[in-house]
């Protein structure tokens, strides 16, 4: 009999975890055998999916709960189910799967499993993108602010901006080389940040490579409509974005510094290593999605 476990991170997003507990026990039933565990800090997930001896797995919480319990699963035959009740929700919203809690578990019920791919950022997995630059900054600075929310993460990000100086990198990409001045370099698995902002549009979870934007250096004014491509899933189309695909890539530059996994920060040299781990995790998509 398939068992399945629920793990709950209880601070994520502002949605009512109870809420969704008392839902799956009621969708699922008695006969399912759900299993509920709480984190209490950052690891316990990645721990409790690790050690757990049940079938599926279910991460019910932002994109920081379903990477940390989906590094748990990594390689296993045990498959991973995402109840997304965070702010961004990247991986649920590039497998199609919905962020209305009933329509989540509907996929539990009737989907399919599938195999998708692992990035790596040195030994860190991470399933939707990993950076450095403009964003790998602002990521940085948010986690150590005084205060949470939107309001700090745009006040963080202007701060960030008025003084941000662009770098060169050099990119070994699978042997080709690029050396270029960038804000932003973002490495996705996955399509895009979260909430649908697609920096990396073409990217699939099921090709074994890793898709590359990198992000020239452009002026305030343009932002506006930056923005809008990456909504709108034509970021490849910006005259300052560039576009590369490859299993692995190398990236120097000019000082250490921060870079961020999944929007997760850390803080690491000069140079940085990324390389995709091809059909890695099992996870329940819904029957109709295109991934």
């Amino acid at each position: 009999m398939n068992r399945i476990l629920g793990i709950v991170n209880p601070i994520s997003g502002g949605t009512d975890k109870q809420t969704i507990v008392r839902l799956l026990r009621e969708s699922l039933g008695p006969e399912s055998g759900l299993d509920i565990r709480f984190t209490e800090g950052p690891g316990d997930a990645t721990r409790i999916a690790r050690e757990t001896e049940a079938d599926t797995v279910l991460a019910i919480g932002g994109d920081g709960t379903v990477a940390e319990v989906a590094a748990g699963l990594l390689d296993s035959n045990k498959t991973l189910g995402i109840i997304p009740c965070g702010s961004g929700n990247g991986l649920a919203l590039h497998l199609g799967i919905s962020r209305h809690p009933g329509k989540a578990v509907e996929t539990l019920k009737n989907g399919r499993i599938e195999r998708i791919d692992c990035g790596m950022l040195g030994d860190r997995p991470f399933f939707c993108t990993a950076g450095i630059g403009f964003d790998a900054e602002v990521a940085w600075r948010f986690a150590h602010a005084d205060s949470r929310g939107l309001k700090t993460y745009i006040t963080e990000a202007l701060h960030c901006w008025s003084h941000y100086r662009p770098c060169q990198y050099t990119l070994d990409m699978d042997g080709r080389t690029e050396t270029l001045t960038a804000v932003i370099i973002t490495v996705g698995n996955a399509n895009q940040w979260g909430n649908n902002a697609r920096i990396t549009p073409l990217a699939s979870v099921q090709d074994g490579l890793l898709d590359i934007t990198v992000v020239a250096p452009f002026h305030t004014a343009e932002i506006p409509l930056l923005a809008a491509q990456l909504m709108d899933g034509h970021a490849y189309n910006n005259r300052r974005a560039r576009h590369f695909r490859c299993k692995s890539v190398s990236i120097i530059r000019e000082e250490e510094g921060p870079a961020h996994f999944d929007g997760e920060p850390c803080r690491l040299g000069k140079e940085i290593r990324i390389q995709i781990r091809p059909s890695a995790l099992r996870v329940i998509v819904p029957p109709d999605s295109i991934i």
